[in-house]
Formats: C-alpha cells, structure tokens, sequence
C-alpha cells in the first residue's frame, strides 16, 4: 500500500503542477482561456487527493479531517470554477480567484499542521 501512496501523491503533485502551470501560464494573456492541461490538472488533483485519503484511511492513517474538508472544498471550487467557464474562458477577476485558491490549497497542505504526515 506504500507504494499506491506514494504514487498517487506523485500524480496529485503533478496534477496540481499543470493546474497550476496553466493557470500562471494564462497571467499576461488578455483573453484567459481554460487549457485542457488546467481543467485536467484540477479534474486529477481533485481525485487523486481523494484517494490517498483513501488510502491512508485503508491503512489506519488518520489524516486531520478539518484539514481534508478545506482542502477538498477549495479544490471543489476551483474545479467547478474551471468547469463553468471552460468555454467561455476566465474574466480578470475570475482568474485571480481561481489562482489564489489554487496556492491557497498549497498553503493548507504545508502550512496546516497534522499529526500524520503525507
């Protein structure tokens, strides 16, 4: 089970890598488009998170729930913001929104402290 950790984490960090990537990526565009590579960073990131959780709770592992409620809610909203405006694309402010929860999540995850560690 280790090792299905240990390379789910890997996908969740790639994924959230491509979100975040497409997202900075789009900064100085005045249209900004919603990239295959951002809706596909989210749409993975969102479950690959959900299974580790799984995973750690399948081996004992109890990851701090509040921790993993704000976390999921934020990806929630990110993803269902890159999902509504997939085709029509990000307005200014819609695009700020959507990075700063993207780093907002990375600042849980490291910042919020657990007892158990990823």
């Amino acid at each position: 089970m280790d090792i299905l950790r240990q390379l789910l984490l890997v996908v969740h960090l790639v994924a959230f890598a491509a979100l975040l990537g497409g997202l900075l990526g789009q900064a100085k565009a005045a249209q900004k488009a919603v990239h295959q590579s951002t809706i596909w960073g989210a749409r993975i990131a969102f479950l690959a998170g959900l299974a580790l959780v799984g995973v750690l709770e399948s081996n004992d592992v109890h990851p701090n729930a509040g921790k993993i409620a704000v976390k999921a809610l934020i990806g929630l909203a990110v993803l269902g913001l890159l999902e509504a405006r997939r085709k029509k694309g990000l307005t200014n402010a819609l695009y700020w929104v959507a990075t700063g929860l993207t780093v907002a999540n990375v600042l849980v995850a490291v910042l919020w402290a657990s007892a158990h560690h990823f």
